[in-house]
């Protein structure tokens, strides 16, 4: 019975501490993350129910903000709260432009590469 009494209230205190170590600043209620995590460090008990009943975020569903991804083309900027163009066309222009030059610059490469073979070739076999 004692071990139960040491374990329900450490193992809540780990859970609301993970939790608010792992909230976004900005949905955090009340209080700043900051102070949330020192008033559960500090009283694990009643800084885990605080937690649990007055700071810890609600899951509705968050509204994006004026310059907010809402879907993607790419999964890697699928992620909430990445900002994007406010102008989706100029946004695929650019992306345009980063493909193009990004091929230019693998085209050069390899193009260099093919100039330094055929160097290294032609010098291994000029036994001056």
């Amino acid at each position: 019975m004692r071990i139960v009494l040491f374990l329900v209230p450490l193992v809540l205190a780990v859970f609301c501490l993970v939790q608010a170590i792992s909230s976004r600043d900005d949905e955090v209620r009340h209080l700043g993350k900051v102070w949330w995590i020192l008033l559960i460090l500090f009283f694990p008990l009643i800084g885990s129910l605080a937690w649990l009943l007055a700071g810890r975020p609600v899951r509705a569903p968050r509204r994006t903000g004026p310059h907010e991804r809402s879907t993607s083309a790419f999964p890697e900027y699928d992620r909430p709260g990445r900002f994007a163009a406010s102008d989706p066309a100029a946004d695929e222009e650019f992306l345009r432009k980063v493909r193009e030059r990004a091929e230019e610059q693998r085209r050069r490469a390899a193009e260099q590469k093919r100039r330094e073979r055929e160097g290294d070739a032609g010098g291994a076999a000029d036994p001056a």
